[in-house]
């Protein structure tokens, strides 16, 4: 069931209405959505155009992401224990670190050059700074 051209809506709520409309008549038994690159094959829209239709399902609450394994309806198949719901604390936690890292590097220029000036330091095997 491909979309029509001459639909005037935004392909990604196109994408969401076919699915979620598939949905409903009972198609994915198994709880698993095809994968995007087969609805991209199907609709002929770009994978990101796919995602955006998946994500207005998601905030529906119709569909979950279950990360590199897929889309599937929610209700019909668990979701796994292993997957974070929100990636933001891990973003915040990796910013955390990198902060940590760039005052240590930021100390250890300081006392290689307790004079202030930054050197222009590189690493082993790489060419040196022009």
């Amino acid at each position: 069931m491909s979309v029509e051209a001459s639909d005037l809506r935004p392909k990604p709520v196109r994408v969401a209405d076919a699915i979620r409309e598939r949905i409903k008549e009972g198609r994915y038994q198994d709880g698993k959505l095809p994968t995007v690159e087969d609805l991209v094959k199907e609709f002929k829209f770009a994978s990101q155009t796919v995602r955006d239709g998946m994500r207005i399902l998601i905030g529906e609450g119709l569909v979950f992401s279950s990360g590199n394994r897929g889309y599937f309806v929610s209700g019909v198949v668990e979701r796994p224990t292993d997957l974070k719901p929100d990636a933001s604390e891990e973003i915040k936690e990796m910013r955390l670190q990198i902060q940590e890292l760039t005052e240590r590097v930021a100390a250890l220029e300081e006392r290689a050059n307790p004079g202030g000036a930054r050197s222009e330091t590189t690493m082993p095997g790489m060419d040196t700074p022009k």
